[in-house]
């Protein structure tokens, strides 16, 4: 839901050097999903989960950059404590998540509905409460980390009476692949806005809120500049301001929602509303819904932190600081 599109730990899908030039290198990963895409749709699920898995393994054997932040991200999860080995550990069992959830973003439109339903185990106890929310008229933000498989829990959101929701997806170099990725999340029953090459999608959202709808935004990472300051495992992280203000301007209910997997199962815990604060300025109570929210990121993540897939920089001491000036 929104989650910005990156090869699976080989190389990002780099934005072009002038704008409407993809590099080789863009197209070459372009042609790269595309491939994949069709082949992995066709072939044996057991195959596919073991080609998957062993290419997890190569990427985590090679350290690459996305994999060295990956795991200067697990360090601050699983503390100063955890041994250099159950780093690695935790490392590798992330990466092969990150490969699941891509091998099921590529099988899920030959995923039989009735497996994306059966298949979902929810916790919380507020799915109930968020769905009266919507049948009521009040729109419902889900915040959520890069964790689990988003586009799955779209799925089961809209078949579990939701409806469409609206999301914002960041633009790939490649405009064949990103709007391929958007024709998909369309089909699954998601409104698709462009993060960036167009207006700000912010006053889209703020409708479809106010007309009692649902928004989803992946948010543990902001890729603005001008997100908020947050702690997070001990330390300053940034993550997107955009679900709080949202919430703030449109009295929204703002509920964090975190995804893992468990076995062959998709799990996912709706956290309660975060409410806003009685006083206090806007910037004040923006930060303050931001920090619940993170909070609330953290239970999870520190449960499941194999399913946490954030192989980009997060925490502020990582950060250039160009961008935090």
């Amino acid at each position: 839901m929104g989650q910005p599109l990156t090869e699976p730990g080989v190389a990002a899908v780099q934005r072009p050097s002038q704008p409407g030039h993809p590099t080789p290198g863009a197209r070459l990963t372009a042609r790269f999903y595309l491939l994949a895409w069709a082949a992995v749709c066709r072939m044996p699920e057991p195959l596919a989960r073991w080609l998957f898995t062993r290419i997890a393994d190569v990427l985590w054997r090679r350290q690459s950059k996305g994999v060295q932040r990956l795991e200067d991200n697990l360090r601050r999860v699983l503390g100063p404590d955890a041994t250099p080995e159950r780093l690695r550990q935790v490392s590798r069992a992330g990466m092969r998540s990150y490969l699941r959830y891509w091998l099921e973003v590529f099988r899920l439109p030959v995923i039989p509905p009735e497996q994306i339903m059966s298949r979902m185990r929810m916790t919380g106890g507020q799915t109930d409460l968020a769905m009266a929310h919507l049948a009521a008229g009040r729109g419902v933000v889900f915040a959520l980390p890069h964790m689990g498989n988003y586009e799955q829990a779209g799925a089961w959101i809209v078949r579990r009476g939701a409806g469409s929701f609206t999301t914002v997806a960041e633009r790939l170099s490649s405009a064949l692949v990103y709007e391929k990725f958007v024709a998909f999340r369309q089909s699954l029953g998601m409104e698709v806005l462009p993060h960036t090459g167009g207006s700000s999608p912010f006053g889209v959202l703020a409708r479809r809120l106010r007309a009692g709808r649902l928004v989803c935004l992946v948010c543990d990472r902001d890729l603005t500049s001008s997100g908020v300051e947050v702690q997070f495992f001990g330390e300053p992280a940034r993550m997107a301001a955009g679900p709080a203000a949202l919430a703030v301007q449109t009295g929204a209910a703002l509920m964090p929602v975190t995804l893992w997997f468990e076995g062959e199962n998709w799990c996912a815990r709706i956290f309660p509303e975060v409410p806003v604060p009685e006083s206090g300025t806007q910037r004040e109570k923006i930060a303050a819904m931001s920090q619940a929210m993170a909070k609330a990121f953290e239970v999870t993540i520190a449960e499941h932190p194999e399913d946490w897939h954030m192989l980009q920089r997060v925490f502020v001491a990582d950060l250039d600081p160009a961008r935090i000036s």
